[in-house]
């Protein structure tokens, strides 16, 4: 499966929108309460997204159609709970059908790279206990540092905080 990897702009935030609700839809089924899936609205998504663009680097990946099919985005760590730990993987989206093609990898990479170009050394990354995707960051190198009880919908949840202490041994 052919994908390109490239910087986001204002003008990609429909499809990186679309990204996002279409995936939380898909892997987050029968975890994620449904109304609550049901109701994320692609409009709402997508301004987020827009500003989003402007803060840090967006990269997507594309396929042989030039359309959007993942995304991931990378900043300073937001909460100052993870000491030594500076910068975080925001987000990171694909669609269902194109995961275990080495998408994913791919902009974990990207976003590593970022990091590093900014002065960030280390990354952290919350993702929900339940999230199948658990194992790629352990495979990538993450390793459980703390987790922390969220609620989305009308439901807690336990989010995982993995941490990666070297981002240059991820490039």
């Amino acid at each position: 499966m052919e994908m390109k990897l490239r910087t986001a702009d204002a003008g990609d935030a429909a499809a990186i929108a679309k990204v996002q609700v279409d995936s939380w839809r898909t892997t987050y089924r029968n975890i994620v309460d449904q109304a609550y899936l049901d109701n994320m609205k692609y409009a709402d998504r997508e301004r987020v997204w827009e500003k989003a663009v402007e803060q840090n680097p967006i990269f997507v990946l594309v396929d042989g159609t030039d359309e959007i099919v993942g995304f991931a985005v990378g900043g300073p760590e937001r909460s100052g709970d993870f000491k030594g730990y500076d910068g975080e993987l925001y987000a990171i989206y694909l669609y269902e059908s194109v995961q275990g093609h080495g998408g994913g990898r791919c902009l974990v990479e990207a976003v590593a790279k970022n990091l590093i170009e900014r002065g960030f050394g280390r990354m952290v990354i919350a993702v929900l206990s339940e999230n199948p995707a658990c194992r790629f960051y352990e495979k990538m190198g993450g390793h459980r540092i703390g987790e922390e009880e969220i609620e989305i919908g009308q439901s807690k949840h336990t989010e995982l905080i993995y941490g990666f202490d070297e981002l240059k041994s991820m490039i």
